[in-house]
């Protein structure tokens, strides 16, 4: 039986709204390559415990202090070789990426505090990373970090949606195809230059 044009419009509207479901879809999973397939989601994004470290300016505060940006909350030691290897990369993602939007945040644990930390800092130019420290290892502990480095992404609310233990090239493109997901899905989505960037891998954001 031939079919009336309302049948084909009708026909026509359904594939539509399969297409972009399809596509919604994809889009709403993480994109997760290379190192990054080390990250773990948590079922449910989770508020952190209530738990004080030391800001830049000696005094305490808490991840709750930092909302409004996606963070990268990255703990790490002196003493820990893995850390120290990564922390390059994180410097480096911190002066390609980070805004008001987002934020590499970096807790020493090291138990000497600011003084040995700061050293490190400028000994190696990490010079884009703002200095954190928690030694007393309290938010290490509240968040039970089961090794170093370990690193955490919390979302513009400030639960965490997720982390990886160990190394890994938070500078590269498949780090950095996961922070831009993330922070495509906040209220306002990626902001302008990291949407002109899209696409483009291991593009300042």
């Amino acid at each position: 039986m031939r079919k009336t044009p309302v049948a084909i419009a009708l026909a026509l509207a359904a594939a539509l709204l399969l297409s972009m479901g399809a596509l919604q879809t994809q889009a709403e999973e993480p994109p997760l390559a290379g190192q990054m397939t080390k990250f773990r989601w948590l079922e449910e994004p989770a508020v952190p415990p209530v738990s004080v470290f030391q800001g830049p300016d000696g005094k305490a505060m808490t991840l709750a202090d930092l909302k409004g940006k996606v963070l990268l909350v990255n703990f790490w030691a002196t003493w820990c070789a893995p850390c120290v290897a990564e922390m390059p990369e994180l410097n480096r993602l911190q002066r390609e990426a980070g805004s008001d939007r987002f934020q590499v945040l970096a807790i020493s644990q090291d138990r000497e505090g600011a003084t040995l930390a700061r050293s490190f800092l400028e000994k190696h130019g990490l010079d884009a990373l703002a200095l954190y420290t928690d030694p007393s290892l309290g938010l290490g502990r509240a968040l039970k970090l089961k090794g170093l480095p370990t690193t955490l992404i919390l979302d513009a609310q400030g639960r965490e949606l997720g982390r990886l233990v160990g190394m890994a090239d938070w500078a590269g493109p498949d780090a950095r195809a996961l922070i831009d997901w993330v922070l495509a899905q906040q209220p306002g989505g990626l902001p302008k230059q990291d949407r002109a960037d899209a696409g483009k891998t291991g593009q300042p954001g």
